[in-house]
Order: C-alpha cells, then sequence, then structure tokens
C-alpha cells in the first residue's frame, strides 16, 4: 500500500474546496450555537425579557432552556449529514 502525498493534498484545488466549505458550515454553526446558548444566562441575569409567563406557569425562560436541547440536538444531525457531505469529497484522496 502507497503512503498519500500530504503536500499535493493539501495544495490542491479540491482539498481547499473542501476546507472552505467546511469553513462556511462551521464557523456560521459554531457562533449560531454559542449566541443561542449565552442568550439565556444573559437575558436571565440583565432583563425581564423572559420571566413573562408563555404557558401556564411555565416562563419564557423555562422554554428557552428546553429549546436549547433542542437546538443541540438539530445541529448534530445537521452535522451528521454535512460531514457525510465531506466525507464523498474526501473519498478520492484516500489511499487505497
Amino acid at each position: 500500500m502507497k503512503g498519500a502525498n500530504y503536500e499535493t493534498i493539501a495544495q490542491s484545488a479540491s482539498f481547499r474546496g473542501l476546507i472552505q466549505a467546511k469553513k462556511r458550515f462551521i464557523i456560521p454553526a459554531t457562533v449560531f450555537f454559542f449566541v443561542f446558548y449565552f442568550a439565556l444566562p444573559v437575558l436571565t441575569s440583565y432583563s425581564k425579557a423572559l420571566n413573562a409567563l408563555a404557558i401556564g406557569p411555565v416562563s419564557w425562560a423555562w422554554l428557552f432552556a428546553f429549546a436549547q436541547f433542542i437546538m443541540t440536538w438539530d445541529l448534530c444531525i445537521l452535522y451528521s449529514k454535512r460531514a457525510a457531505q465531506f466525507d464523498a469529497i474526501v473519498e478520492p484522496f484516500i489511499p487505497s
């Protein structure tokens, strides 16, 4: 089995395209995650926006906190699907 020439791969246009595609997905997803995650403690600490009741005795803060679990699962599922696309792009570079 012959080893891969990593310098050639790293300089290829298709590999650079893969890196750009990953950055176009990962950077916005990470920014969204951190903004959504830190919005709850910031809003509950410095404002009363989430104190209002939403459904019966449940406040918006509790709904927001629950939504963070949903958001995390959704991002994981979305990344898994995108990772499969990235794997398909990488497949030609894997030595056989």
